[in-house]
């Protein structure tokens, strides 16, 4: 037995009580969190009470960061400062310019995942430790890793990566089921979407098949509104500027949400100091978002026939994220399904349950049954070969061969054989690919693995390639030379964006240094920004009105006085109620 190693239950439970794990969902439109309590997982509000905080960046003259609401407004007034949906670049390379400064996906990310940890700590008066993030099922592995790091460059430690679908199906409760069922998880969020397959039985949630679109979700619903918009009123969308278009597609948010209660809605905005109305019939709209409905609609039969499943083996379809709640949304899942789906949990609040749920069994709570997750492997895993053609016999490169196959149940190990093409080849060199094209280069590139051969005639030579994926999507690949056993391993961590422990650290210490907006100044710094932003918005009278009780705000601050600071700020939220119909506290 190891020295220092914990052997009883008293010992293991004051190690429990040392940390603290929540469950975050880590959205490309909104983002929250959750921890485990006896009564069942719960929700943790934000420093202003929401529970959905907007996934947005923003950064001032004085590399001050605002994360969420006060991010949000601060896009609308300066859209050079700030960035949003960046989760759909997660893991890639490319970068965000806020203000001086430039930033990667997984960094604004970062940003996010602190605000969260911030006001967990708050609402829970503990320090939270660990966190377990889901991600769209449809994530590729360097996606995965980005999300990992960006846990750890918030100060989390993240061990555990959990799928949507994954979560959202332990949240509704799947997992208590008695007996064999199979469902269907359909998650339209802010900007990914997937659909899952997961059955159930005994005490095992196991993931069938998986299939999606990562950049497909509601901002796409609401850029359709956007463009019949523009074409209603003859404008080209590359003579506005940014700050004209972000206002353009806020008002086409409001008008999508205006759906929800009525058969038609109406996008009003200010252009040009006149006032724009347009209405738009839900029949019109429906019509418009028919493309859209057929990306969806390609990935539901990929799955099904990936599983093996006929629809009407289908159990239950259960709803996960915010765009399901849109009425053409639901009139088309009911269409596609001919059920009415299960929406009694809250699409927008699911998958941070369901991790939250999972923070639970990783942890070991007592007040939890423990369920064996299986998940799948998303992308198909391979290698690029030489085919020898039939007719010229000789051989042509480029070829993609699969070794793990996407929607196979991982953990899992395959080995293939290849063997040397030309005499006297020495080198092998074996690029590791993600992806589902038959041919190589259309493919993501992982990594390489390089061996050396004995020389020999070709064909002579054999290579034994086995790729061995585990849980936390970590690919191991190894080649080992038939004829004299000698083997090469490999961890393959993806090649796009990669980053050193070290480099990690290095990257938290200079992040830290940029400080997330006091909680305590939050809310009026958020209120001084709305009216800002409406001021900008109104004309007239209703301008002047909000000047006015704007200056009354700004006095009240002056003053320094928390008492009259808080009255103050209640009637301007009154009077702005009273001057504008959209008002959102």
């Amino acid at each position: 037995m190891h020295e220092g190693r914990r052997t009883g239950g008293e010992d293991k439970e004051q190690e429990r009580e040392k940390r603290m794990i929540i469950g975050i969902d880590l959205g490309t439109t909104n983002s929250l969190a959750a921890y485990f309590t006896q009564e069942g997982p719960k929700i943790i509000p934000n420093r202003l009470g929401h529970h959905l905080t907007p996934s947005v960046v923003s950064m001032d003259e004085e590399n001050q960061i605002y994360v969420g609401k006060t991010a949000k407004e601060r896009m609308a007034l300066y859209p050079g400062t700030a960035a949003e949906v960046f989760k759909r670049s997660m893991g890639t390379g490319r970068k965000y310019r806020l203000g001086k400064k430039e930033f990667l996906a997984e960094e604004l990310s970062s940003f996010v995942l602190r605000s969260l940890k911030e006001d967990a700590e708050s609402f829970l008066g503990e320090e939270v430790t660990e966190a377990v993030i889901s991600v769209p099922a449809y994530f590729n592995d360097s996606r995965r890793k980005a999300t990992k790091r960006a846990g750890e460059l918030a100060g989390l430690k993240v061990e555990r990566i959990i799928s949507e679908p994954t979560a959202a199906a332990i949240a509704y409760g799947l997992y208590e089921k008695k007996g064999a069922s199979k469902f269907l998880v359909f998650d339209l969020g802010g900007g990914t979407f997937d659909v899952s397959i997961l059955e159930m039985y005994d005490n095992i949630l196991e993931v069938r098949a998986v299939a999606g679109d990562n950049f497909l979700g509601g901002e796409d619903f609401t850029e359709i509104l956007y463009q019949l918009f523009l074409k209603r009123r003859g404008l080209e969308e590359e003579t506005l500027s940014l700050k004209t278009r972000l206002y353009l597609k806020k008002q086409a948010e409001l008008c999508k949400l205006g759906f929800s209660e009525e058969r038609s809605s109406v996008m009003r905005c200010v252009m040009d100091g006149e006032e724009w109305e347009e209405t738009f019939k839900i029949s019109e709209y429906e019509e418009a978002c028919a493309p859209l409905f057929e990306k969806i609609r390609k990935p539901v039969k990929r799955s099904l026939s990936d599983a093996g499943i006929r629809l009407s083996q289908i159990d239950e379809v259960v709803l996960v994220g915010g765009a399901t709640k849109l009425p053409i949304v639901r009139q088309f899942i009911g269409r596609l399904f001919r059920r009415v789906p299960d929406t009694h949990i809250n699409p927008d609040e699911a998958v941070a349950l369901g991790a939250a749920i999972q923070a639970a069994m990783k942890d070991r709570n007592d007040a939890i049954r423990e369920v064996i997750l299986t998940d799948v492997c998303s992308f198909t895993l391979g290698t690029e070969v030489a085919v020898k053609e039939r007719i010229s016999g000789q051989y042509e490169s480029g070829h993609f061969c699969p070794i793990i196959e996407r929607n196979t149940v991982i953990p899992a190990s395959r080995t293939e054989r290849f063997y040397t093409i030309y005499d006297d080849q020495t080198k092998i060199s074996i690029p590791v690919l993600q992806g589902e094209s038959r041919f190589a280069s259309n493919n993501l590139l992982l990594g390489r693995v390089e061996l050396e051969v004995p020389k020999n005639k070709a064909g002579e030579e054999a290579i034994d390639i086995t790729y061995t994926y585990d849980i936390n999507s970590i690919l191991e690949v190894e080649a080992t030379v038939v004829s004299t056993q000698e083997m090469t391993r490999k961890i393959i961590k993806g090649e796009e964006v990669q980053m050193t422990d070290e480099e990690i650290e290095e990257r938290f210490r200079e992040l830290s240094f940029l400080k997330i907006h006091p909680r305590d100044q939050e809310e009026n710094k958020l209120l001084l920004l709305k009216c800002e932003r409406l001021y900008e918005e109104s004309l007239g009278d209703k301008r002047m009105a909000i000047e006015l009780e704007l200056r009354k705000f700004e006095a009240a601050l002056d003053t320094r006085d928390n008492g009259k600071i808080e009255t103050a700020r209640e009637e301007l939220k009154e009077a702005l109620k009273e001057l504008d119909e959209f008002w959102e506290d």
